[in-house]
């Protein structure tokens, strides 16, 4: 790869390289330190505005239509005349997979079945989540010698059925494994051609986002942006892009434990971005994925970290603009912008 000036490595560093934009937009915020409270805020409301969401202003949300086997953008569904929220309130309709199970009930119920309307598609979050929580609700209901449940007991199996999820899901396996990796060489040199080739893959594997995820997830449930989630998908296809390639690489020995928290670290973050796409068709999954957000950048932040800390600890410089500086500066170059930002006024 040829040398570029510095303006040009501005240029390529905001064309759309997917960790760097991330990363940036991360840490430029944040800081390299564990979140606090305050710091973690945008998280927080983006998850209160995917919970609270209500397309349709029918007193029930989205994630909540997804349950009932409702239509999120109908405000009375099944012609009741009386919206969703009511509706349910009344006890006049349930949960999907309480109706399919055809639980007995002291209350009529509306029979819920047409397939045409928005119920959890089958492997989604959102499904997974029906199963876990119509376990859950016959469990509370056999505890109260089957009488209906209050709307407060419905939330607390509703939070334990979501707390189920969320472990199920924090199980999930990583990527690639140390035997998965070709590891080879080390030294000097071995480290150089790595770093060149790391940067080749990072450079090839851009997205056509314009901002970081926390933001494009906001203007696409708050602002129903459909370009946000088209970008969301960009950046996903740029994580798992860049996983992949880097696993495909050989790797010097120096650099393989590294190297591989990395490539774990960015797939996970692939799969929580594609997760923030899917916000309206399955709103458990990305209230899951943001829930593990947090962790996972920083996972990502510290990756890169390590990965400088070893190139310095063998006493490699990369000039920006020099083959591999992209890859190997990428928090230096960071932490440089957290310091020229706190300097002005």
């Amino acid at each position: 790869m040829n040398s570029v000036s510095s303006s040009q490595w501005r240029i390529l560093t905001a064309a759309g390289v997917s960790t760097v934009l991330i990363i940036g937009a991360y840490f430029l915020a944040r800081g390299f330190g564990a979140p606090d409270a305050a710091k973690a805020s945008s998280e927080s409301e983006l998850l209160q505005a995917i919970a609270t969401k209500d397309t349709d202003n029918d007193g029930l949300t989205d994630w909540e239509e997804a349950l009932f086997g409702t239509d999120p953008k109908v405000v009375d569904t099944f012609h009741l005349g009386m919206t969703d929220g009511e509706a349910a309130a009344k006890g006049l309709i349930v949960p999907k997979a309480i109706a399919d199970a055809g639980t007995a009930t002291t209350t009529p119920r509306v029979a819920i079945g047409d397939s045409s309307l928005p119920a959890p598609v089958e492997g989604t979050l959102t499904a997974a989540f029906a199963k876990s929580f119509y376990t859950l609700y016959v469990a509370a209901k056999q505890a109260k010698g089957g009488a209906d449940l209050t709307q407060d007991e419905m939330s607390g199996v509703a939070k334990k059925a979501i707390a189920n999820l969320s472990d199920s899901v924090k199980a999930a396996p990583n990527f690639k494994s140390a035997s998965d990796l070709t590891v080879s060489g080390s030294g000097v040199q071995a480290m150089l051609t790595f770093a060149a080739s790391a940067e080749a893959v990072l450079l090839k594997n851009t997205n056509t986002a314009t901002k970081g995820e926390l933001a494009l997830l906001k203007d696409a449930i708050t602002n129903n942006d459909q370009s946000a989630y088209e970008q969301l998908a960009s950046l996903a296809k740029g994580y798992r892009g860049t996983a992949a390639g880097l696993a495909a690489l050989p790797v010097p020995e120096e650099l393989a434990a590294t190297d591989l928290l990395l490539i774990n670290t960015l797939m996970h973050m692939g799969e929580i971005t594609s997760d923030f796409v899917h916000t309206d068709t399955d709103p458990l999954a990305a209230i899951l994925a943001l829930q593990q957000y947090v962790q996972t950048a920083q996972n990502l932040g510290k990756a890169f970290i390590d990965i400088g800390r070893v190139y310095a600890a063998s006493g490699i410089s990369l000039p920006n603009g020099t083959p591999g500086a992209l890859f190997v500066n990428m928090i230096a170059d960071i932490e440089r912008e957290q310091a020229a930002a706190a300097k002005k006024p």
